[in-house]
């Protein structure tokens, strides 16, 4: 018996933010900025890439959406989709 799953658009992330060879410097503000871009346009969901590396980009990261009120939740992605090496991020709703 074959199933099928209907999969809606807000099922996927708008847009994506790829940080591969950032620094925490740098990646920070470009979170921020897109984030802020992102809820201006009424996205519900984005994903950022940061990469496995150290871990250290991907904690920062955790760390600043944490913090940040346009941010409903966050989880690694799925593995099909980055795994550890990327953050799904459903953006709080206006």
């Amino acid at each position: 018996m074959k199933r099928s799953h209907s999969f809606q658009p807000s099922d996927y992330p708008a847009a994506e933010l790829d940080l591969h060879a950032r620094t925490v410097e740098e990646a920070i503000p470009l979170v921020e900025e897109f984030l802020h871009d992102a809820y201006a346009r009424g996205w519900q969901r984005v994903r950022i890439v940061h990469g496995k590396g150290t871990g250290t980009l991907r904690l920062e990261v955790d760390r600043y959406l944490s913090r940040n009120s346009l941010v409903a939740r966050h989880h690694p992605a799925d593995r099909f989709h980055g795994g550890s090496g990327a953050t799904e991020v459903e953006l709080s709703r206006r």
